[in-house]
Formats: C-alpha cells, structure tokens, sequence
C-alpha cells in the first residue's frame, strides 16, 4: 500500500472495535425423550433438541430449552423448561433432569421427564 492509498476497513472490523468484548460460549446438551400417556385418543409424543448455553446458579448451573413434539394424531405440544442443576456422572462430566407439561392442546397436556445428554461426549 503506498501513502496516497488508504485501507478500506470492513464494516465488520469497524462495529468489532468498539463493541463491548464478547462473553466465551459455554456449553449445551443434547435431549430427547417421549412424553407420558394422555388425551381421549390415547398417546404419546416424542422430542428432541439442544438445550441453551449455561445459566449460572449458586455453585451450579442449569440451562434452558424449548422445542416442540411430533406431529401425532393431528397435533403437537410445546416444551419450555428450565433443568436442574448439573448432576456429575463421574470424569469431569455430568446431566441436567428436567420434567414439567406440554402446553395444552386438544384438551390435554402430557407430563414429561427426562435427562439430557452429556455434554461434549467425545471430549
């Protein structure tokens, strides 16, 4: 670059200069599950999803997660929850427990409970 050029910064580079430093990600979870029997048509639900980053609690930490179940029998529930804190399961590692209800719809709701994976399983 000679001295009459000037160097064009990305607006990217530009909004990173002066932002607030960014927070280090934490970790998520994995779930999945089925919920509990219910509704005058007798069944069930299954789900799945990826919980939100770490919510700091305490000495612990929980995190929170939302998805919606299958599609069955003409419609599907919602599950919004925050877990417990973390169960240690040995060699640094460890879960969440999490249970509640669905939203309703048709009339019913579904309990659910579960735990979620652990994280970083091939760490």
């Amino acid at each position: 670059m000679n001295e009459q050029q000037e160097r064009v910064i990305p607006e990217a580079e530009k909004r990173d200069s002066h932002a607030a430093p960014v927070k280090a990600q934490t970790h998520t979870h994995e779930f999945m599950g089925s919920t509990q029997l219910a509704g005058a048509i007798v069944h069930n639900h299954r789900f799945a999803g990826v919980t939100g980053q770490e919510i700091p609690t305490g000495d612990s930490h929980v995190h929170s997660l939302m998805t919606n179940t299958d599609f069955d029998i003409g419609h599907l529930h919602e599950i919004g929850v925050v877990t417990g804190p973390a169960i240690y399961v040995g060699s640094g590692r460890h879960v969440h427990f999490a249970y509640g209800d669905t939203t309703l719809n048709l009339g019913h709701v579904h309990a659910f409970i579960f735990a979620t994976l652990i994280e970083d399983p091939l760490g």
